[in-house]
């Protein structure tokens, strides 16, 4: 039996004879597939394990079915020949067990003549193909060819739902100010639209989860939401994830490739700093949002699409209109419904109740048993101006949780730009819930207002509607 740890070479000069269809790609280094030979006849082990070695490939093998089940177990093979007929577990069950533990593994059975109902179960089991004793070898090569491109698909699709899996967004957009009530009441109504939105707002006040509650409260919910952040690619690999791209479209275009626009297909495609966009990727996009098609580079016709657009950008387009970086034609296809997402600092009630948030949440993940926080940290919290804004702050929350070693977080658990705050030293010593600054600072206001809840309002930067429910709720009364 060959080495279980088939050595992964990656292809030099003199390999490139070989078809790229043996060949996967793993950090944008092509690698031979590593085939698991399962046969009970040495003969025919040997034989094929011979000749696939010859063709650059990475064979292992072995005559024994739980053999087989233990490499497959401890080891990632792309491709599998397993012998219908085999001692103690027989190919069927192996088959359904190596898909268990390689869930995208491609499978080829081999039979002997005259056992295709065998071989027919086994396709429905989930092998891809089957061939028979004895085995011509061309049609060998152009078996495992198919084989290795379906496991390829598969292993791209996986990889890429976990991607959007992972980058997805909340649908909680935590805040109870007026401004925050106001946005997602017109978020909800835009949702059931089907019209292009451009959001609008500085670094870090949370466009993608607007942008994700659009999407889930939208007819397409049950379609993808795929985000692309237009400003960290370069043009040519931007026009390449948008657009998608032909075999052959260019020097390592290898084989078809979806963009974008295809992958969110039903669905909703984020555009992140769409202001961005060179010139030449801004025509592109106008005819595609104009026209409903787009061609993929290398192509030679248009492809129609059923994508719906949501874009967001922490610039100011209208100037970038005026000094010629961005097409007016473009913004208004762009700008049918526009949403603007306020900075923290224009919602400070919502501070506190984002900082509890953070701070259970980050409490939970990292397993500390953070109560609360100080007086002190309470008050830089409040007072900082925040200009990355919510991002900013759920940044400090966690580091501060990360590097707090006791159950409060204090003062100096945060970065030191939040320490020079002034209304740190306005909170008494004994305060350490969130709830309590809140009460003592309004408290506090109303009091130097003689009771101006217009007046304490505005020094909170409250909505003077939110200022009063938090009277009510804190049952605060006039001494």
């Amino acid at each position: 039996m060959m080495p279980a740890e088939a050595s992964r070479q990656r292809i030099g000069p003199k390999e490139e004879q070989f078809s790229h269809s043996f060949y996967r790609e793993i950090n944008n280094q092509m690698y031979p597939y590593r085939i698991l030979i399962v046969d009970d006849e040495l003969s025919q082990r040997d034989m094929l394990s011979g000749y696939l070695s010859k063709k650059g490939l990475a064979p292992t093998s072995t005559g024994s079915a739980e053999t087989a089940l233990a490499l497959i177990t401890d080891h990632t093979y792309e491709i599998a020949l397993l012998d219908l007929r085999l001692p103690g577990m027989d190919g069927l069950t192996l088959l359904k067990e190596a898909r268990k533990a390689i869930p995208d593994i491609s499978v080829i059975m081999i039979t002997a003549h005259g056992d295709v109902t065998s071989a027919v179960e086994a396709m429905k089991s989930g092998a891809v193909d089957y061939l028979n004793k004895p085995i011509n070898l061309s049609e060998l090569i152009e078996t495992i060819s198919k084989a290795g491109e379906r496991f390829r698909i598969l292993s791209e699709n996986r990889a890429l739902k976990e991607v959007i899996r992972e980058r997805s967004v909340s649908t909680e957009f935590i805040g109870e100010s007026e401004p925050v009530k106001k946005l997602l009441s017109k978020t909800y109504r835009v949702a059931s639209t089907d019209s292009t939105v451009l959001i609008t707002g500085e670094s870090g006040t949370g466009k993608e989860l607007i942008a994700g509650i659009i999407h889930k409260a939208s007819p397409r919910s049950n379609k993808p939401f795929i985000p692309v952040a237009c400003g960290a690619l370069p043009d040519t690999l931007l026009e390449s994830e948008l657009f998608g791209y032909e075999k052959g479209a260019f020097t390592g275009a290898e084989r078809l490739r979806l963009g974008r626009f295809e992958l969110a297909s039903g669905g909703t495609l984020f555009l992140d700093e769409i202001g961005e966009l060179s010139s030449a990727v801004q025509a592109k996009l106008l005819r595609a949002l104009e026209e409903k098609q787009i061609m993929r580079l290398g192509g030679d016709h248009y492809i129609q699409i059923d994508t719906r657009v949501v874009a967001a950008t922490n610039r100011h387009l209208e100037s970038e209109i005026k000094s010629g970086n961005f097409r007016q034609d473009l913004y208004y296809r762009l700008n049918v419904i526009d949403i603007e997402i306020p900075p923290l600092i224009e919602r400070r009630e919502d501070i506190m109740i984002l900082t509890e948030y953070f701070l259970n949440r980050y409490s939970t993940k990292y397993r500390k048993g953070i109560k609360g926080i100080t007086s002190a940290a309470h008050g830089s919290l409040l007072q900082y101006h925040w200009p990355g804004n919510v991002r900013e702050l759920q940044n400090a929350i966690e580091r501060a949780v990360v590097l707090s070693s006791g159950e409060v977080l204090d003062i100096e658990d945060f970065p030191v730009n939040l320490k020079g705050s002034s209304q740190s030293r306005l909170l008494p010593a004994d305060i350490t819930t969130i709830s309590d600054a809140e009460r003592f600072l309004i408290t506090k206001s109303l009091a130097k207002h003689n009771w101006s809840i217009t007046a304490a309002a505005n020094e909170l930067g409250l909505h003077r509607n939110t200022l009063s429910a938090k009277i009510k709720e804190y049952k605060i009364e006039r001494g």
